[in-house]
C-alpha cells in the first residue's frame, strides 16, 4: 500500500493540474485570477511551517473548481510544494479519507517534511456547506420526475456562485487556515 508521501511523489504540481484541465478550466482560473490572499500575514507565516499538501481532486468537481485555486494561491505565496492526485484513478487513497463514508472531493492532506500525514482538510468550509445544504433541501425526492432537472439547475446555480462569488472562497481560505492554525497549535507542524 503506497502511502501519502508516495502519491505526492507521483502527483503532478497543481500548476500542471490546472494547465491540464479538461473541464471547468476556464471557470477556475477566474477563481485563481481574481481571488486576492488577505493582507493577514498568513502566507509569511505558513512560510516556517514544514509541511507540504496534496490535493485529491478530479477536475469535472465544481468544489475543487473553487476551491483548488485558492489553496494554490496560499501555496505560492506561502512557497509551499502542491501536487495533485486523481480520485478515480486509484481509489485507495480517497478511500483512507472519506468524508462520512463518501469520497467527496476535494481532500487537502498536509504532509510534514518526513511525508506523515498531519491533517486533512476538506471538501468544504463549513459556510460553503451550509450553502449546499439549503440547495439539498430544496430538492423534490429523487423519485420525483423534474429531480434530475432540479438537480442540473442547482449544480448550474452553485457553479456560477464558485466562480463569482468571493466571499465563498474567503470562506474557503480562512477555514483551511484555521486548520493549519490548529495544527500549529497543537505542535503538529513542527
Amino acid at each position: 500500500m503506497k502511502t501519502e508521501q508516495e502519491y505526492f511523489e507521483e502527483g503532478q504540481t497543481i500548476q500542471e493540474y490546472m494547465d491540464n484541465m479538461s473541464k471547468l478550466k476556464e471557470e477556475s482560473f477566474q477563481v485563481y485570477e481574481n481571488f486576492k490572499l488577505p493582507d493577514d500575514g498568513f502566507a509569511e507565516q505558513l512560510k516556517d511551517f514544514p509541511v507540504h499538501f496534496l490535493i485529491i481532486t478530479e477536475d469535472w468537481c465544481g468544489d475543487a473548481m473553487m476551491i483548488n485555486p485558492v489553496i494554490r494561491k496560499l501555496a505560492e505565496a506561502a512557497e509551499k510544494e502542491t501536487r495533485v492526485v486523481y480520485r478515480d484513478e486509484d481509489t485507495d487513497l480517497i478511500d483512507r479519507h472519506l468524508t462520512n463514508g463518501s469520497r467527496s472531493i476535494p481532500i487537502v492532506l498536509i504532509l510534514n517534511d518526513q511525508g506523515e500525514l498531519v491533517g486533512e482538510w476538506g471538501p468544504r468550509a463549513p459556510e460553503v456547506q451550509q450553502i449546499v445544504d439549503e440547495f439539498r433541501d430544496s430538492l423534490p425526492d429523487k423519485e420525483d420526475p423534474d429531480f434530475k432537472e432540479k438537480q442540473k439547475e442547482m449544480i448550474q446555480e452553485l457553479t456560477r456562485r464558485y466562480k463569482e462569488e468571493p466571499e465563498l472562497w474567503h470562506y474557503v481560505y480562512e477555514n483551511f487556515k484555521g486548520t493549519l492554525l490548529v495544527l500549529d497549535a497543537k505542535g503538529e507542524v513542527e
